[in-house]
């Protein structure tokens, strides 16, 4: 009878090498992207059939959209903060939280879906270098307030999604609300700017969404943080790169930086053309497969078993 053993999955010569390097590391670095996150159902909203897709969203990822049209742009920002609360965080996300508990490690997030705050990383140890869904700031100018892991859904009743949860500007939904759909980019009902966040503090000014927008600078303090743990006199040992090609900036400087103070690399990639800029040396790693599979798997020698809880 044939067998049915499921194969492994990653190579057993491998993953005895990288467990072996990774019990034996000190300090270790994580640079994570949107592969992180694909398993726990989240679609991203720039690429084809992702969020909102009647609408650009280069258009609406904008201080000046903002500006034009802060209902608009809100509603976008609402369905993004409702569709990440309806996903949950999966083993990776909690493989990683548990390893910045057992390990000097960082983990680095281009992800703003707030899953890994979710599964209790501990927040020193995570640094978001592109802010957070979930995180809100006044949008006046001299007005400092802002608050994270504001994770009430909706924001502001005015911002509540339709009951079926649908995107509310594809071509069917606004044919099934009988809106003219000859312009894609038709205008959805109009809210009332007194209905949209406000700031408790100085009373004037919009509460507007945490995330760095397209032409806007990456949060400063942030990369202070990223800059002050890499340059540390100690050697980095590992970096491991995780759903995502890094190969744009500040992505692709982090592994070279870490290579420079002595780090392997190890990706973890559903596609093996997705590896960093400066490609791999001999020495390094490459684990093809879901993240959410071959994280834990691979962290398993330092973390143990990873058990999802339960959900209510």
């Amino acid at each position: 009878m044939a067998s049915t053993a499921r194969p492994p999955l990653v190579p057993p010569a491998d993953l005895e090498s990288f467990q072996k390097h990774l019990n034996s590391s000190k300090r270790i670095v994580a640079l994570v992207g949107a592969g992180l996150s694909a398993s726990s159902g989240l679609p991203t909203f720039r690429g084809a059939g992702g969020l909102w897709r009647t609408h650009e969203a280069t258009e609406l990822a904008t201080p000046g959209a903002f500006q034009r049209d802060p209902a608009l742009v809100w509603q976008f920002y609402s369905y993004r903060r409702h569709m990440s609360l309806k996903a949950h965080p999966n083993r990776a996300h909690y493989a990683l939280a548990e390893l910045a508990r057992r390990k000097d490690f960082m983990t680095v997030s281009q992800n703003v879906d707030g899953l890994s705050q979710r599964a209790s990383h501990p927040p020193s140890s995570l640094k978001l270098v592109h802010g957070s869904l979930f995180d809100v700031k006044c949008n006046e100018f001299f007005c400092e307030y802002a608050e994270s892991n504001n994770f009430t859904d909706p924001i502001v009743p005015a911002l509540a999604l339709p009951t079926d949860e649908s995107d509310p500007t594809t071509t069917e939904a606004l044919r099934a609300r009988e809106l003219d759909i000859s312009d894609e980019r038709v205008t959805l009902p109009e809210l009332n700017i007194r209905d949209l966040p406000r700031c408790p503090k100085c009373k004037k000014g919009l509460l507007r969404p945490g995330v760095v927008w397209f032409g806007e600078m990456l949060p400063k303090d942030t990369l202070k943080d990223i800059e002050t743990w890499m340059d540390d006199p100690r050697q980095i040992d590992l970096i491991i790169v995780i759903g995502t090609s890094a190969r744009v900036y500040p992505a692709a400087s982090y592994v070279d930086d870490a290579r420079m103070r002595g780090a392997k690399v190890a990706v973890v990639n559903m596609d093996p053309a997705d590896v960093p800029a400066g490609g791999l040396y001999a020495g390094d790693w490459f684990f093809q497969g879901d993240a959410s599979e071959i994280v834990p798997e691979i962290l398993k020698s330092v973390i143990g078993e990873v058990e999802l809880p339960e959900r209510s």
